[in-house]
């Protein structure tokens, strides 16, 4: 058996405890959170900026450290079976805000519930690894075939289909985290009101005023309420990153969870330490409709995405760090030893690029004659605003006539999820480090989360081999194999690789930049 048991961390707990004792409005942290949530309930979620609030009102079996990497949340500890397939979870003390005992049962509930066909939870195919996830979440088998056990009020069992060395990462995510079932069962979908909501996280919810702001106040049953700084935090919505800016230079805003790249070199004169730009492991890409003509047409797509300068838009437009991407994967992703594999044509000179690209448009049957026209949709943001006009202007010298259509963020990913666009602007930040957790995205039983409806046999039965196999390096190779063949159909067309962008007050304390970009508030606390 592997046995790991709770991490104490004695440097984060000293920087919370500075302060403690101030004001309360000196407590209060405010976060430009750059989205407005579509829900609260954890296993309806799918965004970075419903991740920030949900992830401070509730906690999973594991939860982030301050640097984001797994530590103990509801577990103290936890054994993992010598072939890697059973996880045996020991639960600690914990209640939920209204006092009532977490149990592992609680676990049982929530993990059956986000697979329930009938509750058509779009992120459900992340548990898959799970063993019986997959056929209770397709209706091919009942709950009770979940491989979730309860041993005992304490004692949490979960069997897996095949080793996954990013399990216990996984278990930090919000697909893993559990609901409180009294509460759940008595009022439906009204549980998550201000009014009815109970959470087990360091905070719970004071308000929702859609597109204005949530706010979150500590909870005093969280077991670590001792160490938990920070008494109350704002989420404000507002996506134009200009006006978000002014705010926290007038000091209305202690967080700006991006800002507008077109100002980074005022801000590094001006604001040079509150700037915090890091690694991120996220892809910025293009995706397109595959249930659509012309787009149907891997020429159409490989010509598209050809046409694509890349390395004019992070050295011109974007100027902050950004690496121009052939692959889908970033590099540096876990696991991922015989990847990434990049497209062929990565390394010939643009106009060669653009040659092919209009070649392979003719093939298709698209020119002078024939001009192709397509919608382009991205989200609120001056950042995707000037990607997209710069690649209007580059598809443009194939001849493409495109049309840039704009929508808040709720509204875009609703209409990715939908399948409703022609090509649309997507991201996609790690939930845990491992290449598995960005191919996943072009599964076809990923549902939803695969917003193009891409498709290809050959794909999907190396990433489901991949799911199964226990050797590392074989699992890797099969991956890449599986990459590569996305690569060559260009469902998306990667167009660089993130790194993250904040501002943060000089007050804030206790801020560590990470790749996965996850600052949790029950770790910070303020200078004021």
């Amino acid at each position: 058996m592997i046995r790991l048991f709770r991490i104490v961390l004695p440097l984060a707990c000293a920087l919370l405890a500075f302060g403690a004792t101030a004001q309360a409005q000196e407590d209060v942290l405010r976060v430009a959170n750059v989205g407005e949530p579509k829900t609260l309930d954890p296993h309806f979620v799918s965004g970075t900026w419903e991740n920030r609030i949900v992830g401070d009102l509730f906690m999973g079996l594991l939860t982030e450290a301050p640097d984001a990497s797994p530590v103990a949340g509801m577990a103290d500890s936890w054994e993992i079976s010598e072939d890697g397939l059973t996880y045996t979870f020991t639960l600690g003390d914990h209640v939920w805000s209204d006092g009532t005992p977490v149990t592992a049962e609680d676990f049982v509930y929530s993990m059956r519930r986000i697979l329930n066909p009938e509750l058509a939870a779009e992120y459900a195919s992340l548990l898959y690894v799970i063993e019986g996830a997959e056929a209770v979440n397709t209706g091919q088998a009942e709950p009770g075939a979940l491989g979730v056990t309860a041993l005992d009020d304490k004692t949490l069992q979960i069997k897996l289909v095949g080793p996954a060395p990013y399990f216990l990462e996984q278990l930090t995510h919000y697909t893993a985290f559990p609901v409180p079932p009294h509460v759940v069962e008595e009022h439906g979908n009204d549980w998550i009101k201000a009014e009815n909501i109970v959470s087990n996280g360091p905070y719970v919810l004071n308000e929702w005023v859609p597109n204005a702001q949530v706010v979150l106040d500590k909870n005093p049953q969280f077991y670590d309420a001792d160490n938990v700084a920070i008494e109350q935090v704002i989420f404000y919505p507002q996506e134009d990153r200009s006006a978000v800016q002014k705010r926290f230079q007038a000091g209305e805003i202690d967080i700006a969870k991006d800002f507008d790249s077109g100002q980074i070199d005022w801000l590094k004169e001006n604001l040079p330490e509150q700037t915090k730009i890091a690694p991120y492991l996220g892809i910025y890409y293009y995706v397109f409709n595959t249930n659509r003509e012309p787009f149907s047409d891997p020429r159409v797509r490989q010509a598209l995405s050809m046409a694509i300068y890349r390395e004019a838009l992070t050295d011109k437009v974007l100027k902050t760090g950004e690496i121009p991407a052939y692959s889908f994967v970033p590099p540096g992703s876990g696991n991922y030893a015989s990847g990434p594999a990049y497209v062929d044509w990565k390394d010939l000179p643009y106009a060669q690029k653009l040659e092919r690209a209009k070649a392979l448009l003719a093939e298709a049957g698209y020119g002078p004659d024939n001009p192709l026209e397509l919608e382009l949709s991205y989200n609120t943001s001056e950042n995707h605003k000037r990607i997209a006009i710069a690649i209007q202007s580059m598809w443009k010298a194939l001849g493409v006539e495109t049309n840039l259509f704009n929508r808040e963020v709720k509204v875009h990913y609703d209409k990715l999820k939908e399948n409703d666009f022609d090509v649309a602007r997507a991201a996609w930040i790690a939930d845990y480090n491992d290449a598995q957790n960005f191919l996943y995205l072009l599964e076809t039983r990923s549902g939803p989360q695969n917003y193009g409806r891409y498709d290809n046999a050959r794909f999907n039965e190396l990433m489901e081999t991949a799911a199964t196999t226990a050797d590392l390096g074989a699992r890797s190779e099969l991956m890449s194999e599986a990459e590569a063949i996305a690569m060559n159909d260009q469902p998306v067309a990667p167009i660089y690789y993130y790194v993250s962008k904040n501002l943060v007050s000089d007050d804030v304390a206790g801020w560590v930049p990470n790749t996965k970009d996850i600052q949790r508030t029950r770790w910070l606390s303020l200078n004021r």
